[in-house]
């Protein structure tokens, strides 16, 4: 069982798929930051000076708070669209810089030009004989 162990773990796909998301998680921190340090005080501040993290309902109680660290240490009920408004453009950031990566890439993996031609499955070939001799015969 070790063996087997041993063996699936060391495959390429597997150390590969371990190389990517250990780079996914710094790459989350570094773009979490970006947007949250970055993009959404220009944003904000464009806006009128809303700090979005900062947007939020209370669901339950008469109080009310000025901002969501005051409500979370006082233990109230919140809804917090302003963090999910943040995490959507964190999603649409790492999106495109992935979008960006993945065409550079494309663009990177040309096919060589001296490929030849790929092969004519027989059956393929067979029914183009059947089309032509059906062509000469009318």
């Amino acid at each position: 069982m070790f063996q087997e162990f041993r063996t699936f773990v060391m495959r390429g796909n597997v150390i590969d798929l371990a190389v990517g998301v250990i780079v996914g998680a710094s790459f989350t921190g570094i773009v979490n930051s970006l947007v949250k340090d970055v993009m959404m005080p220009p944003i904000g501040l464009l806006l009128g000076g809303i700090d979005f993290s900062n947007f939020f309902v209370e669901l339950k109680g008469d109080q009310t708070y000025t901002t969501l660290k005051e409500a979370t240490a006082a233990g109230a009920v919140t809804l917090n669209y302003g963090l999910f408004v943040n995490a959507v453009i964190n999603f649409l950031v790492v999106a495109f810089v992935l979008f960006m990566v993945v065409r550079q890439l494309n663009r990177l993996k040309t096919p060589p030009k001296d490929a030849p031609p790929a092969a004519i499955p027989e059956d393929i070939q067979l029914l183009r004989e059947i089309r032509d001799s059906l062509k000469a015969r009318s």
